[in-house]
């Protein structure tokens, strides 16, 4: 479970995502800047679309639904095996060896992109298997529902919590940006997350999308 102390003297935040989703994927690449400019420590988790759009998949779209269906499952079921069996420390790589891969590459979240990953990060690739088991999906669910209820249904990845006023953590949704800052910019957009989430009351700033994600 996650809390608000520190994490070797740095400041934690906690991240949700699912590996198939692009925004969580730029959205993890400014954390991952933000630990380089700011003392900062990412903790890492799964949660998963198949599961948060399971009692709406009639209302999808059809194009979602199939996506959802057969590929959704696989990236986040392989990852929290990898987590269950090899410890917390192996999420973050192995999810930027995932989105390398699906995003960037335009591998897309195949069997082979999977399989790939878990090679590039040293993992057992046995774990590929996991790809099409259930064996995880009790810690699949926990870890996606911990998040989730830090902000409600109305949401989707990324979460993340950060600490707030009262040194509890306050969770969002996002922030939702393309292309990922880097350097002063990704301290500028920290620092205002931690801004935000100091006020009490405060719940959402939004637009609508007009950029599709850049990816590095």
């Amino acid at each position: 479970m996650s809390d608000n102390s520190t994490v070797n003297g740095r400041t934690p935040a906690d991240f949700w995502f699912d590996p198939l989703c692009p925004w969580a994927w730029m959205t993890s690449r400014w954390m991952l800047e933000v630990e380089k400019v700011r003392d900062v420590e990412v903790r890492w988790h799964v949660m998963s679309l198949a599961v948060l759009n399971e009692d709406k998949i009639d209302e999808l779209p059809e194009e979602y639904r199939d996506l959802l269906a057969n590929q959704a499952w696989a990236p986040v079921r392989v990852v929290i095996a990898a987590q269950q069996k090899h410890g917390d420390a192996v999420v973050g790589p192995l999810y930027t060896a995932l989105g390398t891969r699906i995003h960037n590459n335009g591998e897309g979240p195949t069997r082979e992109a999977i399989a790939g990953a878990l090679k590039d990060v040293g993992l057992p690739a046995d774990l590929v298997e996991y790809a099409d088991s259930d064996a995880y999906d009790t810690e699949l669910r926990a870890s996606h529902k911990e998040g989730i209820d830090k902000v409600g249904q109305e949401v989707g990845t990324p979460v993340i919590a950060v600490p707030g006023a009262d040194g509890e953590q306050i969770a969002f949704f996002g922030p939702v940006v393309t292309p990922a800052p880097k350097g002063e910019e990704a301290a500028k957009l920290w620092d205002g997350t931690l801004l935000v989430a100091s006020i009490p009351g405060f719940y959402e700033i939004k637009r609508t999308r007009t950029q599709d994600p850049i990816f590095d």
